[in-house]
């Protein structure tokens, strides 16, 4: 296709994917380690990130909602806050917003068409290019201020190459090994990378297998390090469908007795540990044109969807039978999934599920609930593995079901079993949740 004929949104959506090498479509191959190419499109953008203070948010889960979480709560303090983040469910445009407003359909295809001369001399991934394309929004936009967060990694990744007022690293599991590693350290000291000299970090999670990473880079940067789970404690006290609520403690002290968020599982505990303690180290470095206060982080905790269009985690799609969604696909996440339907009360559990083709997924299948009904399903990209594959690999650790011939026609014949008592499930990948999910 010729740029010069880029004059619609969706023909500047088939250029970029027809043009550029996508990871959410080919896995590793679409990976460009290193921060050559982002330093091109950087340098022929005059260096967008450099006009707006940043964070940048690593880690191997948690990371988008700790993201999410912030901006609201920052939109809520009366920022402008552009918020970026990968991959998107739907559309495109999900990547970057600016108050829970997606970019743009106008800026896009004008961004494609500057671009597109750079784009053939550096061959970005599309990964790369969308990192440079929130860039340059943001700056058009004149935000107070930008949440990155990192694709894969963190040390080489695109968004690398800011220098953020504050990193969070929310926690360290085994994810994407063929390329950040097979220990827990070489993962961690990854993600370790986007620590900058003199700027202080969060940790969400106190490790004893990653600490020390941190910990030691740290101290190389000379960088202030704090572990938000040493100083908060988030306590699940109520759980609801559509919102849970929380006692949050700082040391000793009562913090808040009921917390109410729009992020539902225990597991959200864990995030808003992290987003407590950072949002206390952003009031320290008094950069920020205002002071947030307590009023901010609990209104924009409790409207954290509306205010930030939060989808794909933890999701309700429909009631009797309750049809919920949620995009863990690690070990670390899927532990916690498990243990969130553990929770929950119903008369049987129905699992539609889908997995990429390039993981070890045995640690998985060991702790997925074997009384459920399974129902395996092939997400619709070249990265997801086959149906009946899944179906025999499931099969040899107890769990039993049937292939079907895509996501949807799954959970479809989930909906037509269960019965309204029962709970639908639907995960595995965020290809699996967007292929079910409507947009707000």
């Amino acid at each position: 296709m010729s740029i010069n004929k880029i004059k619609t949104y969706k023909e500047a959506l088939i250029y970029l994917n027809q043009q550029l090498p996508m990871f959410q479509k080919k896995g590793s191959l679409a990976f460009k380690a290193g921060l050559r190419n982002i330093d091109a499109l950087d340098e022929f953008l005059e260096h967008p990130h450099q006009h707006y203070p940043t964070i940048h948010i690593a880690g191997t889960n948690g990371k988008g909602s700790v993201a999410h979480m912030l901006a609201a709560i920052l939109q809520t303090a009366g920022l402008k806050v552009g918020l970026y983040t990968s991959p998107h469910y739907k559309d495109f445009r999900e990547r970057i917003k600016i108050n829970g407003q997606l970019a743009e359909k106008q800026f896009f295809i004008d961004f494609i068409n500057r671009i597109e001369s750079e784009v053939k001399d550096i061959r970005p991934s599309f990964f790369e290019l969308s990192v440079a394309m929130a860039f340059q929004y943001f700056k058009e936009q004149k935000i107070d201020i930008a949440i990155i967060e990192t694709g894969l990694g963190g040390r080489t990744d695109s968004t690398n190459i800011i220098k953020p007022i504050l990193s969070i690293i929310t926690n360290i599991s085994y994810d994407h090994q063929n390329v950040l590693g097979n220990t827990l350290e070489a993962i961690a000291h990854h993600k370790a990378g986007i620590i900058k000299r003199g700027r202080p970090v969060v940790i969400g999670e106190t490790h004893p297998e990653t600490s020390q990473v941190f910990l030691e880079e740290a101290k190389q940067k000379h960088s202030n390090i704090t572990f938000a789970d040493q100083k908060w404690k988030a306590e699940l006290v109520e759980e609801k469908v559509y919102e849970s609520s929380y006692r949050i403690c700082f040391g000793n002290e009562l913090w808040e007795a009921e917390l109410l968020s729009e992020a539902q599982g225990s597991f959200q505990a864990l995030n808003i540990q992290t987003v407590l303690e950072s949002v206390y180290r952003l009031n320290d470095l008094e950069i920020l044109p205002v002071e947030i206060a307590k009023e901010s982080i609990v209104s924009g905790i409790k409207n954290l969807r509306s205010l930030t269009y939060y989808i794909g985690r933890w999701q309700m799609l429909s009631r009797n039978p309750l049809v919920l969604v949620d995009s863990a696909h690690n070990i670390g996440g899927m532990k916690y999934i498990v243990k969130q339907l553990a929770a929950l009360s119903y008369d049987q559990l129905h699992m539609v599920l889908g997995l990429v083709r390039e993981k070890d997924h045995r640690p998985i299948f060991e702790i997925l609930p074997k009384e459920a009904a399974y129902y395996f399903a092939k997400a619709n990209v070249p990265r997801g593995m086959e149906a009946d594959k899944l179906a025999s690999m499931a099969n040899e650790h107890g769990l039993h079901g049937k292939a079907y011939s895509s996501v949807s026609h799954a959970l479809n014949k989930a909906k037509e079993s269960a019965k309204s008592n029962d709970l639908i499930f639907v995960g595995g990948s965020i290809y699996v949740v967007a292929e079910v999910l409507t947009l707000p």
